[in-house]
């Protein structure tokens, strides 16, 4: 992707920008939500991701976002919010999922933030960290407690412009694989009633509902990094040679490969089938996307450490293939529910 988009990877906000106008053209991003009686095709979102992040890390990060910070709109939008919603899949706009927090990263129950009625809609007062896209993005989805009830059956979703009065970036975050995060702030924001996505309380559901979906497609991102990995490393063992013959000769390394192809198409496996059954009408697919994101992040991962090992000093040169891979396999394992918190929700459906 990276030789086929003309796209400077310097300044990481002006590429997100670029990448997101380059995907909105190319159709891509039709895919990313879903118009009007219309269901989010998950197989689709996953064979983008896939396709993306085999060719380049930033384009990937581009297309989900747009899909992750529109899914409550596509699930549960009105028709006026989903004027946003044709935006962001034309490429006019960039979307963002405000949901995590200083206090509260996996345990969503335990939001802070808070959205109080007031005359003609929401008084919201807290912050969000590691939010993706944000200090760019157009518009934000954002999770607040509405006080419904305890825990998690006291929030709600809203949908809030990024131009809105009270609204600040506090903070950009830095990563070891360059994306655009921020801390967001949020004092004296007024939401009109019209931002509310859903019911007032069923912000839990709502965010549940998006990431059942979404987790498949970290997955399948995954996948896409693990097999660019073993196709540096066919062709660095094939080329490399050692007493007169080629890497690829000696069993060793031919034991590496073996492990390598085995894990990725286990993880291909697993992503498809969590895609098939939801796009096959389940209305929750929380273990299977759990199952999904756990292994391909994990085994891509493996995967990737052994291509940079098969590679040598080469594969620790800043800027090399395999080092970029590195990098940017990290994150999957954490955001968007963290492998441990996976093998929770894993536990928790055998045990039930």
């Amino acid at each position: 992707m990276r030789a086929h988009l003309p796209v400077d990877h310097g300044d990481v906000d002006a590429a997100c920008r670029e990448l997101v106008v380059l995907l909105g053209a190319g159709g891509w991003l039709r895919h990313s939500g879903a118009g009007e009686g219309e269901r989010l095709d998950v197989r689709s979102l996953c064979l983008i991701r896939e396709t993306l992040a085999r060719h380049d890390g930033l384009a990937d990060f581009a297309f989900a976002m747009q899909g992750l910070g529109m899914g409550a709109v596509s699930l549960f939008g009105t028709p006026e919010q989903r004027d946003w919603l044709a935006r962001t899949r034309a490429g006019e706009a960039i979307a963002a999922f405000a949901l995590t927090e200083p206090g509260s990263g996996s345990d969503v129950a335990a939001t802070a933030t808070t959205a109080t009625r007031v005359q003609g809609g929401w008084l919201i007062e807290g912050e969000k960290t590691w939010i993706s896209n944000g200090g760019i993005a157009d518009v934000y989805v954002l999770f607040a407690r509405t006080g419904e009830a305890p825990g998690a059956k006291g929030l709600s979703a809203f949908l809030m412009p990024a131009g809105v009065a009270g609204l600040e970036v506090v903070e950009r975050l830095e990563v070891i694989a360059p994306h655009p995060l921020a801390t967001l702030r949020m004092r004296g924001v007024v939401l009109p009633e019209g931002a509310l996505i859903g019911a007032p309380g069923e912000g839990f559901r709502i965010a549940m509902s998006v990431l059942d979906v979404f987790r498949s497609t970290v997955g399948a991102a995954a996948l896409g990094f693990a097999r660019r990995a073993l196709d540096e490393s066919l062709a660095r063992v094939k080329a490399r040679r050692i007493q007169g013959e080629p890497l690829a000769a000696l069993q060793m390394v031919q034991g590496h490969l073996a492990d390598m192809a085995l894990k990725i198409d286990a993880a291909a496996l697993l992503v498809y089938r969590a895609a098939w059954v939801k796009d096959s009408g389940a209305a929750r697919v929380t273990r299977e996307a759990a199952m999904a994101k756990l292994y391909a992040t994990e085994a891509a991962q493996e995967v990737i450490d052994m291509a940079v090992q098969l590679h040598g000093g080469e594969g620790v040169r800043h800027g090399s293939v395999v080092e970029s891979l590195y990098r940017e396999i990290r994150a999957l394992r954490i955001y968007e529910g963290a492998s441990d918190v996976q093998r929770v929700v894993i536990a928790r459906s055998v045990l039930g």
